[in-house]
């Protein structure tokens, strides 16, 4: 099962940190991480190492102590701190490298200790100090009102001849404002929500929403179809200017 090798990968990790030395503890993150029950097939690798001072470098200049648990066909730095990584045999994984006193300024869901030096012994340090913002808002108003502003934009461009920078307003820019208040259109259900992406296991949270999402998001060729939907939606939990809304359709049936 994929999901026992990407739990046996970490662990051959957290191996490794320790015969290498100067690490202090391997945080598995996210469905890896104290979220575990929603490890599937299509999961990959997020991971934190806390390293003693002055080792930082060291373990981001040289991948020798992932390649020692299997050999990697392909590895990115896409921070100045981690990198994104594919092993041979397909698994993937994204990960950073701290010392102790940097996890104050990071953001990061719970974690889970997968490997610690035994003369460390910080089990809290899995524990974010600063608490994520929300990405959901507690009013219709702002949030809505900006989506409805997204839709005439993003029309107007796409009448101008913009498309795919009206395909982002209508059917991106639109759409978040509208998942940021989804929770007080719907009960949600609790299902593992994501602090950093309110599109995360969307179909779960909010399945009555899913069942019409799909008319809201047609394609690059279909924005003012999209347009129409989303507008229907608002137009049904919301009261929107009459004015406002005349101007979206007119400007959705120019073509």
């Amino acid at each position: 099962m994929r999901t026992e090798l990407l739990l046996k990968r970490l662990g051959e990790i957290g191996k490794s940190l320790e015969r290498k030395g100067g690490a202090l503890a391997l945080l598995g993150v996210g469905s890896v991480g104290a979220e575990t029950a929603r490890l599937d097939e299509y999961s990959d690798l997020d991971f934190f190492v806390i390293v003693r001072p002055g080792e930082k470098n060291r373990y981001i200049d040289r991948l020798d102590w992932l390649e020692e648990t299997y050999p990697l066909a392909y590895s990115f730095k896409n921070s100045d701190v981690g990198y994104k990584i594919l092993f041979e045999d397909g698994i993937y994984g994204e990960y950073a490298v701290f010392e102790e006193s940097e996890l104050a300024d990071a953001a990061y869901t719970e974690g889970r200790v997968v490997w610690m030096d035994p003369t460390y012994g910080n089990t809290e340090i899995a524990k974010p100090v600063n608490p994520i913002p929300s990405p959901k808002c507690d009013s219709l108003d702002f949030p809505l009102n900006e989506a409805l502003t997204n839709l005439y934009v993003g029309l107007g461009r796409y009448a101008r001849g913009e498309r795919l920078s009206a395909a982002r307003f209508v059917q991106g820019y639109a759409i978040d404002r509208i998942l940021s208040v989804l929770h007080l259109l719907e009960q949600e259900v609790d299902y593992y929500p994501d602090p950093f992406g309110n599109e995360r296991r969307l179909e779960k949270r909010y399945p009555r929403f899913a069942e019409v999402i799909g008319d809201m998001i047609q394609g690059y060729n279909r924005v003012p179809e999209s347009a129409l939907c989303i507008l229907n939606f608002i137009e049904e939990v919301y009261p929107v200017n009459q004015r406002l809304s005349e101007e979206i359709r007119r400007l959705a049936n120019l073509t």
